[in-house]
């Protein structure tokens, strides 16, 4: 039985100025599925996120959510229709508790304290972040803070979790810990894009691979065959991965 087509981009065109970040790129996501983005930095990688959740506006295209138009549609809107992300820059507020920075994220769908509270703490059980939530965001490694940012994402119930490099400088221990987490967040029916540089992830954990180069699409695939390609090898990944192909 064929998914549901959870995301379609359709000629998502992104300029600024005379430079084109994203140019006519297509991609679909069915649901339940993860879909990695990959490519050079400079690629449109996350342009392309900030063209889609609406923190910018496309100059030409079609982004539709099960089947809804949402092209343009503002970024509250659209996180409001399901739709959550982190970013690439790690995004929590330092003053605020771990607990209290997922409040914010439950208070999306709650409109009283106690029950945003309780689905606050439900997410940090769930992300391993419980026995942290009187830290301050100040007080947190830089793993810790990737893992809070999720869990504010999945605060606000979405059904599409889009993350932004949430591996990024992260130690082998700490990348293993993440990947887990996410095979968790997706065991729990979650579809998710992930724009990603650490390739070991991304072969473990992806159905599909979109590749972007100088803001185009160049390759669309199942990850052997994209890590494979002389195509992509050329552009993003150099020859030592193929000998993990």
């Amino acid at each position: 039985m064929n998914k549901a087509i959870c995301l379609d981009v359709k000629g998502m065109t992104k300029w600024f100025g005379g430079l084109a970040a994203n140019q006519d790129i297509d991609f679909f996501i069915e649901e339940g599925e993860i879909v990695s983005i990959i490519g050079p930095n400079g690629a449109g990688k996350s342009t392309l996120f900030n063209c889609i959740t609406g923190f910018y506006k496309p100059n030409s295209g079609k982004v539709s959510f099960f089947g809804r138009d949402i092209y343009r549609m503002r970024a509250d809107k659209i996180c409001k229709l399901g739709i959550a992300r982190t970013f690439q820059v790690v995004q929590v507020i330092s003053d605020m508790t771990v607990l209290e920075n997922v409040v914010t994220g439950a208070l999306l769908r709650f409109s009283r304290i106690g029950p945003a509270t309780d689905k606050a703490l439900e997410i940090l059980a769930f992300t391993g972040l419980i026995d942290k939530k009187s830290f301050l965001g100040t007080e947190l490694t830089i793993a810790d803070k990737k893992r809070l940012e999720v869990s504010m994402a999945l605060a606000t119930q979405p059904r599409l979790l889009m993350l932004d490099e949430s591996m990024a400088g992260l130690t082998p221990v700490e990348l293993r810990q993440i990947i887990e987490l996410i095979k968790k967040i997706r065991g729990q029916g979650m579809t998710l894009v992930i724009v990603e540089h650490v390739m070991e992830a991304v072969m473990e954990i992806s159905d599909r691979v979109v590749v972007l180069n100088t803001g185009k699409k160049i390759m669309e695939g199942a990850p052997k065959e994209v890590c494979s390609s002389p195509d992509v090898i050329q552009a993003y990944l150099g020859d030592k991965y193929r000998a993990v192909c």
